[in-house]
């Protein structure tokens, strides 16, 4: 062997080792991405698990919220003891009801659950859901004028929009120029 033919020889090996060099760093590079990935899914499976479990809940909150705006509307007569004792009962549960949507509001603090309640709002296709469009000259178009159910969102990613009435500019109308 010449020592020109070592000299190429040893180039090679050279250049070979740089090019296992690289595989190696881009493979390390690859499995670190790759950690890095997994404990993100990780971390949102955590993050997001009880999705199905507070969607369920959220119509428990819904009924309970309805109970609360009936207030008491059977309190309209006046019949002596009984009805002092009726007017008592439906004062005791509207409590009840009260302190259990109290716990339900805490409990979905505790787990990041927040209330989108968007009255006044600009309407967000990404928060609001759009059940109906009304004329409104009061207030900009596009704008959430009515909230017809809540929505709500868990560590910030919606899992029920809430439900408005969005706010159009009024149509003028062909009369108005005579």
């Amino acid at each position: 062997m010449t020592s020109d033919q070592a000299v190429e020889k040893l180039e090679q090996f050279e250049l070979a080792t740089e090019n296992a060099k690289d595989d190696l760093l881009r493979v390390q590079a690859e499995m670190q991405n790759l950690r890095r990935r997994t404990q993100q899914d990780v971390e949102k499976a955590h993050k997001y698990g009880q999705e199905k479990f507070a969607i369920e809940l959220l119509g428990v909150v819904d009924n309970l919220e309805r109970a609360l705006a009936a207030d008491g509307e059977n309190d309209e007569s006046d019949e002596g003891a009984s009805a002092v004792n009726e007017g008592e009962k439906i004062k005791a549960i509207y409590e009840g009801v009260e302190l259990t949507l109290k716990s339900f509001a805490d409990c979905f603090s505790k787990f990041s659950i927040e209330v989108v309640e968007p009255h006044g709002e600009p309407f967000d296709p990404e928060l609001h859901q759009a059940m109906s469009i009304q004329e409104n000259a009061e207030v900009e178009p596009n704008t959430v004028i009515a909230v017809m159910q809540k929505g709500y969102t868990l560590h910030g990613r919606v899992i029920r929009p809430a439900m408005v009435i969005v706010a159009k500019a009024p149509v003028e109308s062909a009369d108005d120029d005579s």
